[in-house]
């Protein structure tokens, strides 16, 4: 495919983006509706060890995400990007039906959470390789002087989805469904909801378009590099890759999906007040994702990554304290929107750079397993390392924490060089910013 005949880069973006608002709602909706079937699997009388136990398998469901990020990117290298998400989203709708059956403990007694487990294990694979098929795949169909726009609705579906589980969620609440009738049934109509949008995206996937870059690299089927190639040719990269992930990921997973349970047992907002606090500012989120993207093909993606890195050390520790100091729903709401300004420095960006890092034949693996990888380790952790310094009465050493590993991300910004293409180098798409080792 010549660069004449390329898709529209709305049409592609739309085809690309559906599948990962509906793959983002499905893994948010179990952290949306924990507040409410935690007690449902895991009959303790402590809230906060209830939320500790969810918030665990929640973590699970990160520990797969690196094996996704490896049997999908090997998927999206070697069958096509559009391949890997349609598997993508089939394994998550499959999870969410078995999360929306599974009864509780009441009923199956150990069972219960074993399923809910088993659940998340397969979803876990599912996202792990959605994120690097799906920038990889948004990052190829844009144009390359605006890539850092069209490949930023990666994260506005990301926060798309998660306001949408979290507007599912209030939309319930403010129906008259009391904690009764959502602990009891409420919580699985969110899930059938994310199957039955699962399977509608599967079927719109498997009609979109391939890349041009991955057409024009060879045939489906033609050998590319693994992990083996990936570590030995690009090793610097990954090692970039993953530590900006590193930073961006602790830092999204505190300020947005662990920032509702926060608010509730630290702060002492009501349910309802915490997941309306949480909706607006993330509804905010999903609007300026463009605007910062756009921004980055103008002045380059590291202005805006060092924005985030320094905005992250200096300003974390004293917004997450002043958070949880606040009863005032306004100052909470003005506290949480700062830090995710901070936050969208990163985020806008993190598609288009990564994508910028690794050539046409490892980048859906290099993009997706070094990510898959960082979630495993520290994404998925966070509530749980949160919750638990909390039970131990040193829940302000979570902020030094969040601080420490945004700014590993912050050394990681200081050693690529700029990779936005500049517009007399752009007749081929992508310029290689880090050096592949040889």
């Amino acid at each position: 495919m010549t660069a004449g005949s390329r898709p529209l880069p709305l049409r592609s973006i739309i085809g690309g983006s559906a599948g990962n608002l509906v793959e983002w709602f499905d893994w948010y909706v179990y952290s949306a509706f924990s507040l409410y079937f935690a007690k449902a699997f895991f009959p303790h009388s402590d809230q906060t060890a209830q939320f500790l136990a969810t918030s665990g398998i929640f973590w699970v469901g990160f520990l797969m995400r690196p094996i996704g990020g490896w049997l999908l990117g090997r998927i999206g290298d070697r069958r096509g990007r559009r391949t890997a998400l349609t598997w993508s989203v089939a394994m998550m709708g499959g999870g969410s039906l078995m999360l929306a059956l599974t009864p509780g403990y009441a009923e199956i007694g150990i069972a219960a959470p074993m399923l809910l487990m088993a659940a998340r294990i397969i979803q876990g694979l599912s996202l792990g390789g959605e994120y690097g098929a799906a920038a990889t795949y948004l990052s190829e169909m844009s144009p390359p002087t605006q890539r850092g726009l069209w490949s930023s609705f990666q994260y506005v579906t990301l926060y798309g989805g998660q306001l949408l589980a979290l507007l599912m969620l209030i939309a319930m609440q403010t129906a008259g469904l009391g904690e009764a009738a959502l602990g009891a049934w409420g919580w699985r109509v969110a899930f059938v909801a994310g199957a039955v949008l699962a399977l509608t995206v599967f079927w719109i996937r498997r009609g979109i378009e391939e890349t041009p870059e991955f057409v024009a690299e060879g045939t489906p089927g033609k050998k590319r590099g693994g992990v083996a190639e990936l570590w030995r040719n690009h090793r610097k990269p990954v090692l970039i890759a993953f530590a900006l992930a590193m930073g961006s990921n602790v830092a999204f997973y505190t300020f947005t999906t662990y920032m509702q349970k926060y608010l509730v047992v630290t702060s002492g907002f009501s349910k309802p007040t915490a997941s309306l606090i949480c909706g607006i500012a993330i509804l905010i989120a999903l609007l300026i994702q463009p605007a910062l993207g756009a921004l980055s093909d103008r002045v380059g993606r590291k202005p805006l990554q060092y924005a985030f890195g320094i905005g992250g050390v200096v300003g974390t520790v004293p917004l997450m304290t002043a958070i949880g100091h606040t009863h005032d729903p306004m100052t909470a709401f003005l506290l949480i929107l700062t830090a995710i300004a901070i936050l969208s420095c990163a985020t806008s960006t993190s598609a288009a750079l990564k994508a910028e890092l690794f050539p046409v034949h490892v980048r859906a693996l290099g993009v997706g397993l070094p990510y898959a990888l960082s979630q495993s380790l520290f994404g998925g952790s966070a509530e749980t390392l949160a919750l638990s310094l909390k039970q131990a009465g040193h829940e302000s050493l979570y902020f030094w924490y969040v601080s420490a590993m945004i700014g590993i991300a912050l050394i990681a910004t200081l050693a690529i060089r700029e990779t936005a293409p500049r517009k007399d180098r752009v007749r081929n798409g992508y310029e290689p910013a880090v050096s592949a080792r040889r």
